[in-house]
């Protein structure tokens, strides 16, 4: 019975979307179609299951939840508060842990809860530069990471690997209360243990964000930081293929008492989620976490993380081989960054000419970068959902291929003004629709709906008579 109401409902809504907003429906027609014929190949990416996306369309948006399961402040959470403690046994379950907060609206979130925690205004932390490979919320001055804390950055050594050495020396020298590791723009493998080495050395607390490579670390071919950190964060939408939202999870520590000397380490991190952080949850994101991390906790996804390792490496020697720099020499996970300002083009023309073909990378700075955050000299690549559509190791040579060929074919006229022509990009275009259709989205139908942009007359007259 269930199952029937929750399908009629999808399809009802899907209806009732058609015909009341038909503007909106045809956009969002548009945008599957996009991804369907797109080579996604941003590190930060994957694909939700269709499962995962219609959580996000249930009812459970309809029920305010302040609190958690058991203690809420609203009526009416029986069956909500049953959904949550799943999302919460899954996670636990997929990282070892042993305390789970699932209601961060994001990743950024779940580190700023971590930070409102353990910290107090003008506390110190440690954490990786942003030109490194670093994150925003990692101490960077354009967050509040940065702005609300005095943040200490750390950074590479001469192969552009982190220098554990100095972060030693740093902590010593500035005794943090805080210490980040994780990254968004880092290759190679990170040892959790010797950072809680270095953190306990000096009195600080450690936390780990693994939000690029939590589905590396649920399928055990990345080191698991649950039990050397005092906090893990991710997000679940960049490698988890899930929704848009965060995780807070503990290993040992979590029944370690609390700074401000109330309860422990676990229930200071509740407290700081609801109430002082965030109000009401997202019930069906949480129910959308519950379904993706039932399946990262299978046999195939921890083949298919496998594939995406193996795949990144070798699109990294592609890349070597043929010339171009590419940052540490290669990779451990899913991400390879090239230096393309070494090539010849900035990483703003790098990304525009290659999403003019349908294959969508991202600009990203890299070490003594002299270019600002929107041209940058670098680019990013990533493998989460090339591997999710079946493709292997053997299929990037192709990919690379067609990377190559635009890159070299691009006429470049500025830091961010290029020529491209248009039988080029028809070409690589034609061949990408090729290996999409034969590596297609799993489980997604296909549609014939129209990818053209829509104009101001084709929005005013789809909208009609308001």
């Amino acid at each position: 019975m269930s199952t029937t109401l929750s399908r009629s409902l999808l399809l009802r809504g899907t209806e009732l979307l058609a015909s009341r907003d038909p503007v909106l429906h045809g956009l969002l027609e548009r945008e599957q179609v996009r991804q369907a014929e797109t080579l996604a190949m941003v590190a930060a990416c994957s694909v939700a299951d269709p499962s995962v996306l219609a959580c996000e369309a249930m009812p459970t948006t309809n029920v305010t939840t302040e609190g958690y399961p058991g203690a809420r402040f609203h009526a009416g959470c029986a069956v909500v508060d049953q959904i949550e403690e799943l999302a919460i046994q899954r996670a636990k379950l997929a990282f070892g842990a042993r305390f789970a907060n699932v209601q961060p609206h994001s990743g950024s979130s779940a580190n700023q809860i971590v930070l409102s925690t353990v910290l107090a205004p003008g506390d110190t932390i440690l954490g990786l530069s942003l030109d490194c490979g670093g994150h925003l919320t990692h101490g960077s001055k354009a967050s509040m990471s940065g702005q609300w804390f005095n943040a200490v950055p750390y950074g590479l050594d001469a192969q552009g690997y982190i220098s554990y050495e100095q972060v030693a020396e740093l902590a010593e020298q500035h005794r943090p209360r805080l210490i980040i590791c994780g990254a968004s723009a880092y290759p190679r493998t990170i040892d959790f243990r010797r950072f809680r080495e270095i953190a306990d050395r000096v009195g600080a607390y450690l936390l780990a964000d693994i939000s690029h490579i939590a589905g590396l670390v649920v399928a055990g071919v990345h080191p698991n930081p649950i039990d050397h950190a005092h906090f893990t964060t991710t997000s679940t939408y960049k490698q988890l293929f899930g929704p848009r939202g965060g995780l807070v999870l503990m290993g040992r520590d979590f029944d370690a008492p609390a700074p401000s000397g109330t309860g422990t380490l676990a229930q200071a991190i509740q407290r700081t989620v609801f109430p002082f952080f965030q109000g009401t949850p997202n019930l069906s994101a949480i129910a959308a976490k519950a379904r993706a991390l039932d399946a990262v906790a299978t046999p195939e996804f921890a083949e298919m993380a496998g594939r995406i390792v193996s795949m990144a490496a070798a699109l990294g020697r592609l890349f070597s081989e043929r010339g171009y720099r590419v940052l540490t020499g290669g990779t451990d996970n899913h991400m390879v960054v090239i230096d393309v300002l070494k090539s010849g083009v900035t990483g703003v023309i790098a990304e525009r000419s290659l999403e003019r073909c349908n294959i969508v990378v991202n600009k990203n700075r890299i070490p003594g970068d002299q270019h600002p955050p929107l041209i940058t000299s670098g680019m990013r690549l990533g493998t989460n959902t090339l591997a999710a559509r079946g493709m292997t190791p053997d299929d990037m040579p192709l990919c690379f291929g067609l990377i190559d060929r635009v890159l070299r074919s691009v006429n470049v006229k500025g830091l961010r003004e290029f020529d491209l022509s248009d039988d080029v990009a028809d070409d690589v275009r034609g061949q990408v629709k090729d290996i999409c259709r034969r590596y297609p989205l799993p489980d997604y139908p296909e549609s014939s709906a129209d990818t053209r942009p829509a104009s101001r007359i084709d929005t005013a007259v789809a909208a009609g008579p308001r």
